[in-house]
């Protein structure tokens, strides 16, 4: 648990078009879905054709509020098919916003947000719910069924599939989620995090490749927070489930996640990898957010007492090494530390 290394996706994607029925449309996207599909191939010479691997890509010139407060300007980023993407910010920065535009719920903002080249606007909701799934951050306001079994199910039955899929498909996504023998349970009687793992089991019974959750870890233990977050890598690296994940949380993101951005006062202040968005306490400072604790202390021994680091380490085992590494150079060149 010292050090976790974060693998960068590399596998190229498939640009594709859905269309299918629907009977019903709930919190959760629980909609129906057909196998006709549109592929898009771009030649990059020689015979040699890529497939497109972004799945979404959003740029919001502007949102206001009915009374006009602007929530989101000038956002800009793209996700990438089997990547691991956080949008970082303090409470009120529009990260719930950007999430339900992403997912097609909110239409009325000068810009587009396309899902595999497709503007979700021209896109019919049972076409975009069959590629996206929204876990909001309170499960209570996403689960109404008496029973595990029947929420996990409800979307499967609607997609029209047969008994015998349909169980299968709510076991699976219960074994996905670490959830085998809670399906006759009632929902009143999970735990919070337990809930949040029905909600994502929902939505993984119906086949979505695209998981956006608002606050996954909020109410959660420390260790609730770290299973929860273990159970998304895995989903994003064994069954390349791409995920995007709204979060403050500055001292999981280095762990876990392969790219940021940085959300402040509605507009992205700036994007990359752990290393490139975490820099300075007073940067983070402008944007109401702190450096990863362990990175804090680093920062501050080179700074202030003139430890001579190398790098700024963002993880206990990254800072380790890095610990060790120049206490040894020190050692060698007669200096103290």
């Amino acid at each position: 648990m010292e050090d976790l290394k974060r693998t960068q996706s590399t596998e190229d994607g498939i640009t594709t078009q859905g269309h299918g029925e629907t009977e019903k449309r709930r919190l959760c996207h629980r909609v129906t879905a057909s196998p006709h599909h549109r592929v898009v191939l771009h030649p990059l010479g020689s015979g040699v054709w890529a497939l497109d691997s972004v799945r979404l890509s959003v740029k919001i010139d502007s949102f206001k509020y009915p009374d006009g407060t602007i929530a989101l300007s000038d956002v800009n980023l793209k996700i990438k098919k089997g990547e691991f993407v956080g949008i970082l910010g303090s409470n009120g920065s529009g990260k719930t916003t950007l999430l339900k535009m992403m997912d097609g719920l909110m239409k009325d903002f000068e810009g587009n947000v396309h899902l595999d080249g497709v503007d979700v606007r021209k896109l019919y909701p049972k076409e975009i719910y069959k590629k996206v799934g929204l876990v909001f951050q309170n499960p209570d306001d996403q689960l109404f069924a008496p029973t595990v079994f029947e929420d996990v199910a409800f979307g499967p039955i609607n997609m029209g599939f047969a008994e015998k899929e349909i169980a299968n498909r709510v076991n699976n996504a219960l074994k996905d989620v670490e959830m085998e023998g809670y399906a006759k349970k009632s929902i009143h009687n999970l735990s919070f995090g337990q809930k949040k793992r029905i909600c994502i089991a929902g939505l993984l019974a119906m086949g979505h490749e695209i998981l956006l959750l608002d606050e996954p870890t909020a109410g959660l233990d420390p260790m609730g927070e770290y299973k929860m977050m273990n159970l998304l890598t895995g989903l994003n690296k064994e069954r390349g489930v791409t995920i995007v994940m709204a979060t403050h949380s500055v001292d999981l993101v280095p762990l876990f996640l392969h790219r940021l951005y940085m959300l402040s006062k509605g507009s992205i202040v700036r994007g990359g990898t752990p290393e490139e968005v975490f820099t300075a306490p007073e940067d983070m400072s402008n944007v109401k957010l702190r450096l990863p604790e362990i990175a804090e202390l680093i920062y501050r021994l080179k700074h202030e007492d003139n430890i001579p680091f190398e790098k700024i380490p963002l993880t206990i085992g990254e800072a380790r090494r890095e610990i060790v590494k120049t206490l040894k150079a020190q050692g060698k060149g007669g200096g103290r530390i």
